[in-house]
């Protein structure tokens, strides 16, 4: 993965096989990209390389970052569902992100005309920083348990003890996870699949 913002803009993120590469999805979107960062830095974040990508702090707190995908760029605000996004241009990065939100891109004269208007919103999530509010989250009991994983955890304690002992985001990402497959032999499948993972206290996407 790569540690270092200004390799970013020519290698990519380096955690697939495509970074350094022609292929890179940050070729697609090299101009745009360098807007973006311009921006950012305009209203004085630190730029620092997290997870890859470039990533902006005020006072080393997370605020946004920018990054490449196949079908546009994006800028990404860590707590976008607490701006007030009068111009309604965040979205959800998924559907059941909470905190998160991005503004997408498909060309640079879109990012020139909201100039003004992004530097609003990063003013903002300054503030929301400066301010110290925190999202508030679902409790993990507001999701629903899939009946086939239920069953395991009333059968074998120990992976209800192993389920339990799990962060509230791990056992959000499992049961969602569990919940999104439609047929029962699927969420069965997945959930035999999961165990070993689940037991080691680690996450969906942990490695």
């Amino acid at each position: 993965m790569n540690t270092n913002v200004e390799d970013y803009f020519t290698d990519g993120c380096g955690r697939c096989p495509l970074g350094g590469t022609p292929d890179c999805k940050v070729h697609l979107w090299t101009q745009e990209l360098k807007l973006l960062r311009q921006i950012v830095r305009e209203c004085g974040l630190a730029e620092e390389s997290k997870w890859g990508v470039p990533c902006y702090t005020h006072n080393q707190k997370n605020v946004a970052i920018i990054s490449a995908f196949k079908n546009h760029c994006a800028l990404s605000f860590f707590k976008g569902s607490l701006l007030k996004d009068e111009e309604g241009l965040l979205e959800k990065p998924g559907e059941n992100t909470q905190a998160g939100r991005i503004i997408k891109f498909t060309n640079v004269q879109k990012i020139q005309e909201l100039q003004a208007t992004l530097k609003a919103y990063l003013f903002e999530a300054i503030e929301v920083e400066q301010a110290g509010l925190a999202v508030e989250y679902k409790e993990t009991s507001a999701y629903d348990v899939p009946e086939e994983f239920q069953q395991k955890l009333d059968e074998d304690p120990g992976i209800k003890a192993a389920f339990e002992a799990l962060t509230p985001g791990r056992q959000k990402g499992y049961l969602l996870h569990f919940s999104q497959a439609k047929q029962s032999k699927t969420r069965e499948a997945r959930i035999e699949k999961c165990l070993p993972m689940i037991f080691a206290g680690k996450g969906l996407h942990d490695r």
